[in-house]
């Protein structure tokens, strides 16, 4: 080589090293320019370690049965130390192999990435990325998903950020919470359930593997819209854990060959409870604000009893319809012109979707219905599925027209008499009928039926504690989400007497002293007349024991007793009970006048039963925040000894009563031993039939627009009302005792089915005397129908009693009873 040829190699190789040095110190300084610049306004990444995702808060019964779910996003999160490794493996095997090697970002990977978009960009193929699980995570937690180089910059910084802030333990937990999976959920714990209806670590293979194919678009792989494509993406999932080592080829193409089976989106996962749940719904909001309800996590465990729940609901329908059916037939929902209409089905159809928003047709297998042809003893009928049925003439004799006033037309004895042909109805399909002993099939037979206007509530409450067992709020909350229970104020006429006759025994009456029952009448004020009260049956029955004007509801005993003992009292009792707030101190208020909602006044009886301690309706046993953290617990006591690991043979732990008492012991148990009696001889005496200990109290209001039954047995209270929405009269002959009474009666025979036959607990200071029922008098030997009368230790009937006879007048007697009225009253 020449010396010339040597000059011009050393001057193009110094100028090559020149030219690389300059460009990499240019290089770098770009880079540094880079960093720096897009560096600057970058989300502060150190929040991802205060990291509290939007996850679901769930509502659970008290026997773990889970009510409902309140969240924005379905989430579920799930600590990296409770995810199997196996979905571990596959979620590595599909997003990021490398995960645990590389520092943020996978360079190999990123140039095969490359490689295969050059390729992919002559055959007409989808680009394919290289994004790690950290850059993922950068993405979706800190960064829009906007495609620019600005973002992947950001991306890329923010990547090697977290990777040195956090754990890759801690990063991988973070991106399998938080991706979207579709089915509305979030995150692999969600997405488990909601796919397949089972908690992450009873999944299988091929569903672990069909999960881990979800993060990068959910909706092309959809297990129903796109099943091939579900499959397929499924088993490429399946073949990388292969490849990796985590799963053998037997494994692999076991799965491999398995369909993608996923639960049922409509099937039922939830107890249904609706009333009881919007309760809870709304008292959590009222807690704890509507962020922290629907993005907090919350763990709520009720106070709901499924088993009394199912009772309540059928019992209190029940007892709806059999009101609705003895006051007639109110009409068809719509007639349909059958004339040159060959699409008669399509309007079937499009009829079920407009009325199923009012007409809970799904309840009791109830359907929609088209009258096609009728004759004397059939009508014959059209349902919305195209099939066919006909409806006896015994199917709608109870269908007598409805009148105003709850009156009804005359017998039905053809079928025209009720359908004509074209009528829209509601039908429900009977599967056997009665013949003698047997049950037989009937062929295409179906009943009338019709939604009730009537509606009503049904609670059942723990006495002791006030906690919530049952409640029913309607007849259905799809038609009416109006919860009957506790937001209906509305009039509990006798249902309020046991309070009028509680404060009489408080004030040294006996359930056997004397009240005369005559003619009452009291000037109102200036211009508004005289109040006459009246007993419901218009007559008057002289002097009778406090017992007897209870069982019987004599309204005319109750107010003459109230004006005796001057309103104030019965107004702080109602108060004391939290039955009525500010009640006014008016005689009517006597006779249940004021408004109060069904809960209340449950919860009043409660504390008659118990004892006469306090207590506080409640639907919430227990709250947990999203750590486990107890946050409310209605049962406030605190129990020492309770928590010891062992017992070795130390004395039991006392758990302290601190409720108040808001009734005197004795004073409690003369109150149940006299409501037992309307029961055994009263208003409730349907409810006798059952054999057991139960007691409780009608009310009616005026012109029975308001009925209800609130009763209990030892360890168990319940209240029922039934009335219109639109308050009007339910009536002639309708009141307490013959619409709220049988839906007691049928919940009780039911929820204390297998229970042991408990008596009412007696306190000590009570005495049970022997007496005649009607004269309160001390039975003499041999004399018959006697009861054994509950009374103060001290305080029994004597020979000579007297009767409250008047205006602030107890009237002496010897041993006739005085049956007049005592002057003008």
């Amino acid at each position: 080589m020449t010396k010339k040829s040597r000059n011009l190699l050393i001057n193009i190789f110094g100028g090559t090293i020149v030219a690389l040095l300059t460009g990499g110190i240019v290089a770098f300084i770009a880079i540094i320019y880079i960093l720096n610049q897009y560096g600057k306004d970058l989300p502060d990444y150190s929040q991802l370690a205060e990291y509290e995702p939007a996850i679901i808060s769930r509502i659970y019964a008290g026997d773990g049965s889970l009510l409902a779910e309140y969240a924005k996003q379905k989430r579920l999160y799930i600590p990296i130390s409770a995810v199997p490794p196996q979905v571990i493996h596959a979620y590595l095997s599909a997003e990021d192999k490398n995960f645990y090697t590389h520092g943020g970002l996978d360079y190999l990977g990123l140039m095969r990435a490359v490689i295969t978009n050059i390729k992919n960009s002559f055959t007409g193929r989808g680009k394919v990325g290289a994004s790690t699980i950290t850059q993922q995570v950068a993405k979706n937690f800190l960064l829009s998903g906007i495609q620019t180089y600005e973002r992947k910059i950001k991306e890329a910084i923010l990547t090697y950020r977290i990777e040195k802030a956090f754990s890759k333990d801690q990063i991988l937990e973070l991106y399998l919470n938080e991706n979207y999976l579709g089915y509305g959920s979030y995150g692999i714990a969600a997405a488990a359930l909601g796919y397949f209806n089972k908690p992450i670590d009873q999944l299988e293979l091929e569903e672990i593997a069909y999960l881990a194919a979800l993060p990068k678009a959910p909706g092309n792989y959809h297990p129903v819209r796109n099943y091939e494509r579900a499959v397929g993406r499924r088993n490429w999932v399946l073949k990388r854990m292969y490849v990796e080592g985590y799963i053998s080829q037997q494994e692999k193409l076991t799965a491999q060959s398995k369909p993608l089976i996923t639960a049922s989106r409509d099937k039922t996962r939830t107890f249904k409870a609706e009333y009881f749940t919007e309760e809870v719904r709304r008292e959590l909001k009222s807690m704890f604000g509507s962020q922290e309800l629907y993005e907090g996590g919350l763990f709520v465990r009720t106070s709901l009893s499924p088993d009394f729940q199912i009772i309540a609901e059928r019992e209190l329908r029940k007892g709806l319809l059999a009101y609705d059916r003895r006051h007639g037939w109110r009409g068809p929902i719509t007639r349909i012109s059958l004339e040159d209409d060959p699409s008669l089905l399509e309007q079937m159809e499009s009829l079920n979707a407009v009325i199923e928003r009012d007409i809970p047709l799904g309840f009791n297998n109830w359907e929609l219905a088209l009258v096609t042809d009728v004759n004397d003893e059939n009508a014959f009928i059209l349902l919305s599925d195209g099939g066919r049925g006909r409806i006896g003439l015994n199917e709608v004799k109870w269908a007598r027209k409805w009148k105003k006033k709850e009156y009804l037309g005359p017998r039905i004895k053809k079928v025209g008499e009720v359908l004509v042909a074209g009528a829209v109805i509601i039908v429900e399909k009977i599967s056997a009928q009665k013949n003698g002993f047997e049950e037989i099939e009937v062929a295409g037979a179906y009943n009338l039926r019709q939604i009730p206007e009537i509606n009503g509530s049904l609670v059942a409450m723990d006495p002791h504690t006030g906690r919530v067992m049952a409640m029913v709020g309607g007849f259905d909350y799809k038609r009416s989400e109006y919860n009957r229970a506790t937001q209906a104020k509305r009039q509990p006429g006798s249902a309020f007497k046991p309070f009028v006759y509680a404060v009489a025994l408080e004030n040294g009456f006996t359930p056997s002293s004397l009240i005369l029952d005559a003619p009452f009448v009291i000037e109102q004020g200036y211009g508004l007349g005289k109040w006459k009260p009246q007993n419901s049956s218009n007559k008057f029955y002289g002097a009778s024991t406090l017992r007897l004007g209870l069982e019987k509801s004599r309204n005319l005993m109750t107010v003459r007793l109230a004006q005796y003992l001057q309103m104030d009292g019965i107004v702080e009792i109602a108060e004391r009970m939290n039955i009525i707030e500010d009640m006014p101190d008016v005689l009517s208020m006597a006779l249940g006048a004021g408004e109060t909602t069904l809960l209340k006044l449950t919860s009043a009886y409660g504390m008659i039963v118990n004892g006469g301690k306090e207590i506080t309706p409640t639907l919430i046993d227990r709250i947990q925040d999203r750590q486990g953290k107890t946050v409310f617990r209605h049962d406030q006591r605190q129990c020492q000894g309770c928590q010891l690991q062992e017992w070795q043979y130390q004395t039991e732990p006392e758990i302290p009563d601190v409720r108040r008492r808001v009734l005197d012991p004795v004073t409690s148990y003369q109150m149940v031993s006299m409501l037992e009696g309307v029961v055994q001889r009263g208003t409730g005496i349907r409810i006798k039939t059952l054999g057991k200990p139960f007691a409780g109290k009608t009310g009616t209001s005026n012109d029975s627009f308001d009925t209800w039954f609130i009763g209990f047995s030892p360890d168990l209270v319940v209240g029922v009302f039934v009335g219109f929405d639109k308050p009007r009269s339910l009536g002639k002959r309708e009141e307490g005792a013959s619409v709220a009474v049988p839906i007691f009666r049928d919940f009780m025979q039911a929820a204390t089915k297998n229970t042991p036959v408990i008596p009412f607990r007696i306190p000590q200071g009570v005495r049970l005397v022997r007496v005649n029922p009607k004269t309160g008098q001390i039975a003499t030997a041999g004399e018959r129908n006697t009861i054994l009368e509950a009374f103060r230790q001290g305080s029994f009937p004597t020979k000579e009693g007297e009767v409250l006879d008047g205006i602030n007048s107890l009237v002496q007697t010897k041993t006739k009873l005085r049956t007049g009225t005592g002057g003008i009253y």
